[in-house]
């Protein structure tokens, strides 16, 4: 029998983040060198790499940074929640946040090409953490936003997980404070563009057409028809544009005018949602 113990096992896991059998095969077939257990664990896991690139990995963090006017925001997924409450995923995800700000990334193939210190890529940095963790773990997005001020927030949709949404916006004008209540807004209410001129004319075109269509299944009168068409297109306007929504804190008031009253403007947003 190899000459480990059960510490040396957990500082293995813990060293690697991969499971609990693996660990202990590698250590089986290192005759517990522990050196030896990481280098097999590293190269049965880069085999595996490749049979795990068709796996789902719709778990995962949403992380950011913002300041001095520039924003970036990254999604990493991974397959299991698990893993993704784990340090070694969070660490990795930060090592690759600060990569992205560093980089200037606006995208994630941008970003997986991107050189770290060391010389690898961040590509090569995510499989040496599939290798060891035993996961699908991938970059799936990322957004780079400039303004006058950008406000990032980070939300937590279980206590028990990393920020599973995460939000930039930049504003002109204003103070945090207000930018912070807009982002805050954006993360609850998941808008999908800045104004209505930012919705294509396709959408728009078909919402009429549903609209019209679902009048005249209730039965509404001829006469009454473009009146109640205008107000459901609106009504889609009021869900999805940011300034016409009604704000988190105050429903009486829209987002543009709680802006407005804050001395500020909003420019441009992202919102990510891990999965979504």
């Amino acid at each position: 029998m190899a000459n480990y113990t059960a510490a040396d096992i957990k500082a293995l896991r813990e060293q690697t983040g991969a499971g609990m059998m693996d660990v202990k095969k590698a250590l089986d077939e290192a005759d517990g060198d522990r050196a030896k257990a990481i280098e097999i664990l590293r190269v049965k896991g880069l085999k595996g790499v490749t049979k795990r690139e068709g796996r789902s990995a719709s778990n995962g963090l949403v992380t950011a940074q913002a300041g001095d006017g520039v924003g970036t925001l990254v999604e990493v997924n991974c397959e299991t929640d698990f893993v993704a409450k784990g340090e070694k995923f969070i660490a990795l995800a930060d090592q690759v946040l600060a990569q992205a700000v560093a980089s200037k990334a606006t995208d994630a193939d941008s970003l997986l090409a991107s050189t770290l210190e060391d010389g690898k890529t961040v590509k090569d940095l995510l499989d040496e953490a599939n290798a060891t963790i035993g996961e699908k773990i991938e970059v799936r997005r990322v957004a780079r936003i400039e303004g006058d001020k950008v406000v990032s927030y980070l939300h937590k949709t279980s206590p028990d997980l990393p920020a599973q949404i995460g939000v930039l916006v930049a504003i002109e004008g204003g103070d945090e404070t207000v930018g912070r209540d807009v982002a805050m807004h954006i993360a609850a209410f998941s808008p999908t563009v800045l104004t209505r001129e930012e919705v294509d004319a396709e959408t728009v075109e078909n919402e009429r057409r549903v609209a019209e269509a679902t009048a005249r299944e209730e039965g509404k009168p001829e006469a009454a028809l473009p009146k109640i068409i205008e107000g459901r297109v609106n009504g889609y306007f009021k869900e999805n544009v940011l300034l016409e929504q009604p704000f988190a804190k105050d429903a009486k008031k829209t987002v543009a005018k709680v802006l407005e009253e804050g001395g500020a403007s909003a420019t441009s947003f992202a919102r990510f949602r891990v999965g979504q």
